[in-house]
């Protein structure tokens, strides 16, 4: 293999050998892919969520790669909740090096009659509770000495008007807080970065319709919706000593769905590189820890009560 200058190779670059990270929301969907993907680089690798059951068992999966890992339940819009879980996992694994804030929730409705109940909840989990993280990440970092690396899960939605407009405000604004910080903390050689995914199937929006993903699927260059898999590469990207000059940048992996505004959906000349059955296999993981049975043509109104209620 050939090296660089220093006897180090261009794909060490990437690993993560022996640094301790932590992932808010870290039992399921996105958060599980990036707790995976740095365990597969070499990290330990602390999950963070509400939900001890799909934690655990995510915990369970860090181990089988190789790495240390435990699991913390954590309300991060608690900012003394959000303290001792940054203590928790340095009493743990002695040190913090990488933080990942991806805890997050969507709620539903028509902005001329949305609650400010649900505007708030929004608000607290995916914007205050990405500072607070953050802030606790960062103390720690820099009573280290050492520097680290912070990403946050923004969304397409913090640059496109998408979504609902408490999600969409909520991501713009981790968008621009991570620009914030990433200003205040490189003095302390801390890198603070974003990644912004595009549509992704999850537990938290598993009752997307057939015919929506096909949608979907049309107005993404790619042809295809996206998959946890498909973040493995940018979180360890932004994670290693790859990106050590990088901060302050959001990160937009979409498929290419915000390069255009698609008057026509663009007509496929090959097969997309991801067929639909492997579109949805770490949705299938996710739900059969949860003990929801996975239909994509058959929404049930039970099943999608239980599924709105983890966006909470």
């Amino acid at each position: 293999m050939r090296v660089l200058e220093g006897a180090r190779s261009v794909l060490d670059l990437f690993r993560l050998d022996g640094k301790k990270a932590l992932v808010t929301g870290g039992a399921q969907g996105i958060g599980r892919g990036y707790a995976l993907a740095m365990a597969g680089a070499g990290a330990d690798v602390a999950i963070v969520d509400l939900n001890e059951r799909t934690g655990k068992s995510t915990v369970e999966e860090v181990r089988s790669l190789g790495g240390e890992s435990m699991f913390v339940r954590c309300d991060v819009t608690d900012k003394g909740q959000v303290g001792e879980m940054v203590e928790a996992v340095v009493e743990r694994f002695g040190r913090l090096d990488i933080g990942v804030n991806n805890a997050g929730v969507y709620r539903e409705g028509e902005e001329e009659t949305y609650s400010k109940e649900d505007w708030d909840r929004v608000i607290a989990v995916n914007l205050t509770g990405v500072f607070l993280c953050a802030q606790a990440e960062a103390r720690q970092m820099i009573r280290q000495g050492s520097g680290g690396k912070i990403i946050n899960t923004a969304s397409m939605s913090g640059s496109i008007a998408n979504g609902t407009t408490s999600y969409n405000v909520s991501k713009a604004g981790v968008i621009h807080l991570t620009k914030s910080l990433a200003a205040k903390w490189g003095r302390h050689n801390i890198n603070v970065n974003c990644i912004s995914p595009s549509y992704l199937l999850s537990p938290m929006n598993a009752a997307t319709p057939s015919e929506l993903r096909d949608r979907i699927r049309e107005l993404h260059p790619l042809g295809y919706i996206q998959r946890p898999e498909d973040l493995y590469g940018p979180i360890v990207f932004l994670a290693s000593d790859a990106s050590n000059y990088v901060t302050g940048r959001d990160l937009m992996v979409d498929g290419g769905h915000t390069a255009n505004i698609w008057l026509e959906p663009p007509e496929r000349k090959v097969a997309p590189r991801v067929g639909r059955d492997e579109e949805v296999l770490q949705l299938r993981h996710d739900l059969d820890v949860l003990g929801v049975e996975y239909d994509e043509d058959v929404v049930v109104p039970e099943r999608l009560d239980y599924l709105r209620h983890l966006r909470r």
